[in-house]
């Protein structure tokens, strides 16, 4: 398990001394063959009746994180796009009708939303089967519905911009070229959220969140890259916005009713 959970350290570390990097996937091909069978079953039945049908290919696959609590489903289009957005509980989810219907899937802790995937962390004692053939159906039907993934909001973004001082602009490119896209390979981002005295300050989101290797990822990667390439970087230091905080606190509060009921 300590093997899986320094993945994102090590593919950080290769950063440092190549110009590209691996992607590594797992695949959940089961669901995909469950997939097909549920719709090769439609089609026949249809076709019995001389029906006219329709052929539905999305397909979702699944790759496992570090964090061993986060699923990282993958359904072949783009989630966002660019940037991502967290749903630290289902209380932030008005804006996606597709976050909230997922946390309808009983055991479902949070949700995440990246540029072509979506991370699901699961509550603690929650088997992943059941989870994980419920998100799988919901996220297929709701990309083949057409809907809008997010109405109304914007999601955060590292890019540089004019008012950024020469460092704030160095670290918010490294962030955005070369650290991003490794963490997001496992399920999760990061988020430039200030720089102070020598000290970087990022908040992890999606499967970092609560990941036993986060602290690494943040320590031996993400800050020995940034020391690497700009020497002004003393530190990197993990935050919390007020309002994770306060979900948080509500999300035990939660927890606690549902063990003493």
């Amino acid at each position: 398990m300590a093997a899986v959970f320094r993945r994102t350290v090590l593919k950080l570390l290769q950063l440092q001394e190549s110009s590209h990097c691996v992607r590594f996937s797992v695949k959940d091909r089961s669901q995909y063959r469950s997939l097909w069978s549920v719709q090769n079953h439609h089609i026949q039945a249809q076709l019995s009746q001389n029906k006219p049908c329709s052929v539905r290919w999305l397909s979702v696959f699944t790759e496992d994180t570090p964090n061993p609590r986060s699923i990282k489903f993958l359904p072949g289009k783009p989630v966002l796009g660019t940037g991502s957005l967290d749903f630290p509980t289902s209380g932030s989810a008005e804006c996606s009708s597709l976050a909230r219907n997922l946390f309808q899937v009983e055991g479902v802790k949070s949700v995440f939303f990246g540029p072509d995937f979506i991370t699901i962390t699961k509550m603690d004692g929650v088997e992943w089967a059941p989870v994980k053939r419920h998100a799988i159906e919901i996220i297929a039907k709701f990309f083949e519905s057409g809907e809008p993934v997010i109405t109304g909001v914007t999601h955060p973004e590292n890019n540089v911009s004019e008012e950024d001082d020469e460092i704030v602009a160095m670290i918010k490119e490294l962030l955005d070229t070369r650290i991003r896209p490794t963490v997001q390979e496992d399920g999760g981002d990061v988020i430039f959220k200030g720089f102070e005295d020598g000290t970087v300050k990022l908040k992890l989101v999606g499967s970092c969140t609560g990941c036993p290797s986060s602290t690494v990822t943040l320590k031996s990667g993400i800050q020995n890259m940034l020391q690497f390439y700009i020497p002004e970087v003393d530190d990197v230091e993990q935050v919390v916005d007020e309002v994770d905080e306060i979900n948080m606190k509500e999300f035990l509060e939660l927890e606690k009713k549902l063990k003493d009921s």
